[in-house]
This record gives structure tokens, sequence and C-alpha cells, in this order.
């Protein structure tokens, strides 16, 4: 491949990781200096990003948009999908981000891989290697920086962030993991927009669509924009097109510019105060990505597993 198209694959999955970042960071203006709920902003990027994405498959003739609800196994797995995974990881990241800010709720979700590295050890009973068992290490290491500020008297950050957070990474692990075989069949695109549209309808029994609390104007409703279509579709769209360019472990070490753009942005933005020690914390959670990245890329089973994650992973 030559070094054009490779450049312009590094160029877009890094695109993609900041919006997801800054998405984040927007979420947290509107809920903390706008009034918006949590509730309301989750049901309309699910509903809204749902719909676009369905809408832009069938304008591509996608046949089957209607055919996979044919299959009583593959339409009650995305059921589960869209209820569990979806409604899971967007509300806790937006609750993580509502108590605490968009920084930690970021880098607390980015705990998902490591969920996933000691889910898949402990199911084939045998002991992490060092790559993983390092990975593991660094992320105990970083929470704690982060919660604490490396002071083991003290947690510096609410018990519902850290709550919602952790719930974040868990959901993250879920529907990474369980829509692999929907994503394998029916492809990304179309597994995530029915996911989210699912996930839209049922939490509008929850909350809804229409019952709406906060400070309407310009900078709200651009922030609103921003969340639902750069922050979810256009980044989506981006990371998708850069795996045709480069390599899927590769995509997942650069989107971890996406916990950094967020604590970045945070501060300078919205003066979001991170001591040194959260931020070694940071830098010691995107290492446990990187290595559990350059792990996987060295077996090709793996490496395959490892695409369908980021396919899929945060139209969030």
């Amino acid at each position: 491949m030559n070094f054009e198209l490779r450049t312009k694959g590094i160029i877009l999955v890094i695109i993609g990781a900041m919006l997801w970042g800054v998405s984040g960071t927007v979420a947290q203006y509107l809920f903390q200096e706008k009034g918006f709920s949590t509730e309301w902003l989750v049901v309309i990027r699910l509903l809204v990003s749902g719909i676009i994405l369905l809408v832009y498959s069938l304008m591509k003739g996608d046949k089957n948009v209607w055919k996979i609800w044919r299959t009583k196994h593959d339409a009650f797995s995305l059921m589960l999908y869209g209820v569990v995974g979806m409604i899971g990881v967007q509300y806790a990241y937006f609750a993580a981000i509502k108590y605490g800010n968009a920084a930690t709720a970021t880098i607390l979700q980015y705990l998902s891989p490591v969920i996933i590295t000691c889910y898949l050890t402990i199911l084939a009973k045998k002991l992490p290697n060092m790559k993983e068992l390092t990975a593991i290490v660094l992320a105990i290491l970083g929470t704690f920086l982060i919660i604490t500020k490396g002071n083991i008297n003290s947690i510096c950050i609410s018990k519902e962030t850290l709550f919602w957070g952790i719930i974040s990474a868990f959901a993250a692990a879920f529907y990474t993991l369980y829509p692999r075989h929907l994503l394998a069949r029916w492809g990304s695109i179309l597994i995530a927009g029915w996911g989210m549209l699912i996930g839209g309808i049922a939490f509008s029994f929850v909350h809804q669509p229409w019952n709406f609390t906060g400070e309407w104007c310009v900078g709200s409703m651009v922030a609103v924009i921003f969340v639902v279509i750069f922050g979810t579709l256009v980044a989506f769209c981006c990371y998708l097109q850069s795996l045709k360019y480069i390599k899927p472990t590769e995509a997942s070490v650069l989107s971890s510019m996406e916990p950094l753009s967020a604590a970045l942005l945070s501060v300078v933005w919205l003066q979001v105060p991170l001591g040194i020690a959260q931020w070694i914390g940071t830098a010691c959670i995107i290492s446990t990505v990187i290595i559990l990245s350059m792990a996987k890329g060295n077996n090709q089973d793996k490496d395959k597993h490892l695409k369908e994650k980021y396919l899929i992973d945060k139209e969030a």
C-alpha cells in the first residue's frame, strides 16, 4: 500500500477518535452548563443516529435491512444488543460525564479492553501472558491514580462518576463481544443502525424524546448537532473508512487519541483540573490499549476480532 493511502487512513482514524473524544466534552457542556438531562440526550442520539444509518443503508440498496428480522435467533440477538448493549454503554457513559467530567468518563470506559481480556482468559481457562498481565496491572494502576490522585486515603472523584464509568466499561465490553456473529453476517453499519434505533425506542419508554429540560440557545443547538452528527455518524464513518487503508491493530492504537483529546479539551475549555497523578493514570490506561492491540496484532484470529470490536465500538 502506498504512502499516500496509508497517510489517509491514519488521518481518518485520528479524526474519528478525536471527534468521539470532543463529543464527550461537548456533552459535559450540555449537562453542566446548559442543564440538559442525560436521558434526553441519550434517547435523541440513539434515535436520530439509528434512523440516519438505516436510511443510508436503504439508499445504498441494502436488501438486508429488513431481511435480518426473518431469522428468529438474529432478531432476538439484535434486540438484546440494542436494549442491553447500546442503552447500557450510552447511558452509563453520559451519566459518568454528568456526575464527573468527559475526561474521567472516557478514560474509565477505556478499561473495556482489559475487561474483555480478563473474560477471554477465564473463558479459555489459561493464565494471561506477559503482555496481557502488564496491561491489567497498568489498568489497575491508572484507575487508582485517576480516582485518588495518588493519595490512597482519598477519592478525588464522586462515587457516582466511578460507578457509571466502570459500568460503561463493562457495557462496552458486552456490546463488543456479544454481536460478533451479527457483525460477521450483516455488517457493522446495519447492526449499529438497528441497535441504536432499538435502543432509542426502548429508552423512550423510560424518557420520552419530547420530555425536554435545559436551556436552548445557539450554543446548545450546535452542541446537540455536534454530538449526534459529528460525534456519532461522522466519527463512525471516518473509522470505517480508515480500515480500508490501515490495519485494525494500527487503528486501535491511534484511537487512543479519544481519551487524550477528551482530557485536553476538558482542561482547556471547561477548566477541569487534572493533576500530574491523573495524567500519569491516563497514560497508563492508554498504554493498555496499545499493548493489547499489539498483542492481538500477532495473531490473525484475534486481529479479526479486534476489527469487529472497533467497527461497532463508540457509535457512542
